[in-house]
């Protein structure tokens, strides 16, 4: 099929140009940045010299069977339909059409949106949860990073006896998960070393958490100086005591029917629960947890690459359901093990 990028300059565009020119399936068709456009893509994207490729503006024809949107949020729904009218298909890796209500939406974003109607017709793109409708759609949202290390390790356990309202959640984020763009926060003296809480209580991605899971959550993520990855820490309250063999049957079904779900917990090494280090270039994510019985809690880890299993990797994983292929296409690649 032939493939086209909208907004490819950034890191997910980037990381999603370098899936897609080993595709087997996909032929490039156009690839836009309108501030670089009639520059070569290896001058933004240094790793992809050797592709001949250069950017093109949204503003020339497109010949696409599918079309990648990876501009900021708030922008998408600018072209959305659009696009969407000419009957191409259609994978926002933005956040525009994530939630299903206008006004949820507004209240978390604070935007009037601007095509309500491809909220309903949009699948939330988490394949392990909504592969059937994903299979006959034309018009995936692709989840945010941070909800996707959550709804991965909270929605294989939405049938347990827990306090549903009371779930708190940490993460540590990466900083490209930040994006290419410059900000105090973001500079790296500033981020060096840090350890820095932002957004607590009210993180955007709450709201797609609660959305697919049913549960009320409290999150609160920590940018570290990692620069890929994103580790997840959930703390749950059971109502009647559960045994490990019991959760790691529920999280081993779950890993049955969905290849790029893994679960970790060992009783030796290192690694003896999900890392986001090993998972670097990968689609995966692992969940490990802990059972404190005499308390009746219990801690759930949850690793992915944010570029990855939470942006460009699940958007091609998306991309392949959408037309019938194997889900691991052009994704079968494991994790670094740096020394």
């Amino acid at each position: 099929m032939k493939v086209s990028i909208i907004g490819a300059s950034g890191y997910t565009g980037g990381e999603l140009l370098r899936l897609l020119v080993n595709h087997p399936e996909v032929t490039l068709d156009r690839i836009t940045s309108e501030s670089n456009a009639g520059s070569y893509v290896h001058m933004i994207h240094p790793n992809l010299r050797g592709f001949n490729i250069k950017f093109s503006s949204i503003k020339e024809s497109f010949d696409s069977d599918l079309v990648f949107f990876c501009l900021p949020h708030g922008v998408s729904m600018d072209y959305l339909r659009e696009f969407y009218d000419t009957g191409v298909k259609i994978i926002d890796l933005g956040a525009d059409l994530r939630l299903k209500d206008k006004d949820v939406y507004k209240s978390w974003y604070g935007l009037d949106h601007k095509c309500p109607e491809l909220l309903e017709k949009a699948v939330y793109g988490i394949p392990e949860i909504h592969r059937e409708e994903i299979k006959k759609t034309k018009l995936v949202a692709n989840p945010g990073c941070i909800a996707t290390s959550m709804i991965m390790a909270l929605y294989p356990l939405r049938h347990l006896n827990l306090d549903k309202d009371r779930i708190v959640i940490d993460s540590k984020i990466g900083s490209s998960a930040s994006g290419d763009s410059f900000s105090a926060s973001t500079h790296h003296p500033e981020r060096s070393r840090a350890i820095r809480c932002y957004s607590p209580i009210y993180h955007r991605h709450i709201a797609e958490v609660e959305q697919e899971t049913g549960f009320k959550v409290t999150m609160a993520p920590h940018a570290i100086e990692m620069v890929r990855g994103i580790f997840t820490t959930i703390y749950l309250f059971l109502n009647q005591p559960y045994d490990e063999k019991e959760i790691r049957g529920i999280y081993r079904e779950f890993s049955d029917n969905n290849k790029f779900f893994r679960v970790v917990k060992q009783k030796k090494g290192i690694y003896r629960h999900p890392d986001p280090k090993i998972l670097t270039g990968s689609n995966f994510c692992e969940v490990g947890f802990e059972l404190d019985r005499e308390n009746r809690r219990m801690i759930v880890f949850s690793a992915i690459d944010n570029l990855m299993k939470g942006a460009a990797g699940a958007a091609v994983q998306n991309m392949n359901i959408m037309y019938g292929l194997e889900e691991d296409t052009g994704l079968k690649y494991i994790g670094y093990h740096p020394i």
